[in-house]
């Protein structure tokens, strides 16, 4: 099974609304962290330190297969 590591930041805006950015996907989980280093000193990322987030990805896989409803 392969796996890359996806670099995500959120952040909640004003109006409960929230604003998130893939930033990359890397091969390790500390190319992620790299990656992190590299752009947390940037504006809006150096404000909001806790809104980043590194999470496995599994290659060659269904990761949304149940569909999905317009609200």
């Amino acid at each position: 099974m392969d796996t890359v590591f996806l670099l995500w930041h959120k952040h909640v805006l004003a109006d409960e609304n929230e604003d998130i950015k893939l930033i990359g996907v890397y091969r390790s989980s500390e190319d992620a962290e790299e990656a992190r280093a590299r752009v947390g000193s940037k504006p809006g990322f150096a404000a909001h330190p806790e809104g980043f987030l590194v999470e496995p990805y599994e290659l060659n896989r269904d990761h949304w297969a149940e569909g999905y409803v317009v609200v």
